[in-house]
């Protein structure tokens, strides 16, 4: 081990078999009597749940603004890692379908699929290549197998523009959807479902990460949190105090601003393509061998190893980061070496887009800033 490489701060792995965000749903699905006790106290007895799922909010970056907002700070709670890569598309997989990428296979913001013509690369949020629409060669109801919220009758508060996309049908087939035009219609909705009995709801909220990404940690961020606040004061609001409302997140993010480290794959000698997001790149060698794998990996390390931590698919299983060993169908849609940063930069190619390139906060990697969510809890208000 090169003195690089010693100097490398510690990876946060998701702790899987404890309080990990694929566990959450299971948890709160689960009788009274049999939830763990890495649930908040508030959650504990409660006869019906709502789960407000914040896009993009991580501990670190709430626990310092408590300060400024009233509501989040009176629910009680604590810190619970999130899965890898720490992306939209594989965390809300694992938190709605109980399990980790290795199990789900969504395993990232863009993985590679078997196109018409061979692979290709698809942006799982928009469920595209770049030929296009990749519906009619990938099926959302079939791309994962396991079955959202344990097969449970959920309803899903949800942005309408969400409703029936690729990516909504991939990872909540069969949810009950509930669309919203305004979050102010977020509590009416949940008001009207616990009203009716339910015993469980899922909302979601996407506001904090697009404005951290298009402006970053500042006025804007605090205004969008204290925004967030007022939902979750309406939220409180609208339920009975035999309900919970529990919130958590499915990453954090890191400011990166104009750190963008540029990689050529056709210079690295012996690579097909790459997949992944711009903290966390999968890197798919031409020969698919693992002395390939073996030779790319040292000149990643070479190159890169004061910014980021280097494995190869083999290392990433056997240290346990998407959640032990995955199935030929998961490791299709893998890379062969992993490129996963620690410091706060973004690992950009010629062919990425404008518009990703100005994003100003990303994650997807494996540090605390993006590892940690909030899982914290309070009962209703009225």
């Amino acid at each position: 081990m090169t003195s690089k490489q010693t100097q490398q701060p510690a990876v946060v792995v998701p702790d899987y078999l404890g309080a990990n965000l694929a566990r959450v749903v299971p948890a709160l699905l689960s009788a009274s009597s049999q939830r763990p006790g890495w649930l908040p106290p508030a959650v504990v007895d409660a006869e019906q749940v709502v789960l407000l799922v914040v896009d993009g909010l991580g501990w670190l970056q709430l626990s310092e603004r408590l300060g400024m907002l009233e509501n989040l700070a009176t629910l009680e709670g604590r810190p619970i890692t999130t899965v890898a890569p720490s992306t939209t598309a594989a965390a809300l997989t694992s938190l709605v379908v109980g399990a980790p990428p290795s199990i789900h296979g969504v395993v990232g913001y863009k993985v590679a699929v078997q196109g018409p013509a061979g692979p290709e690369v698809m942006n799982v949020l928009r469920w595209r290549t770049k030929t296009g629409d990749a519906r009619s060669y990938v099926d959302p109801a079939t791309f994962q197998s396991c079955d959202p919220f344990g097969g449970a009758d959920v309803p899903v508060v949800s942005k309408a523009d969400f409703v029936g996309t690729g990516f909504t049908v991939a990872h909540q087939r069969g949810a009950r959807q509930v669309g919203w035009y305004q979050a102010s219609g977020m509590a009416v909705d949940v008001k009207d479902l616990v009203g009716r009995g339910e015993k469980f709801v899922y909302a979601y909220y996407d506001g904090v990460d697009r404005i951290a990404h298009m402006k970053g940690f500042g006025e804007y961020y605090d205004a969008e949190l204290v925004a967030l606040d007022r939902v979750v004061g309406d939220l409180l609001g609208a339920l009975p105090a035999s309900a919970a409302l529990v919130v958590t997140a499915d990453h954090g993010q890191v400011s990166v601003g104009s750190n963008l480290v540029e990689v050529d794959p056709s210079s690295l000698g012996g690579v097909a393509f790459t997949s992944g997001e711009a903290r966390f790149r999968w890197f798919h060698t031409a020969e698919s061998t693992p002395a390939a794998a073996e030779r790319l990996s040292d000149t990643l390390k070479s190159r890169f190893g004061q910014q980021a931590w280097v494995a190869t698919f083999d290392e990433v299983t056997e240290r346990g980061w998407l959640g032990g060993n995955v199935s030929p169908v998961v490791r299709s849609r893998l890379g062969d070496v992993a490129m996963a940063a620690f410091e706060p930069v973004a690992f950009v190619e010629p062919g990425d887009s404008p518009e990703s390139r100005k994003l100003v906060c990303r994650h997807g990697s494996m540090t605390p800033a993006e590892m940690f969510v909030p899982l914290v809890a309070g009962r209703g208000r009225l």
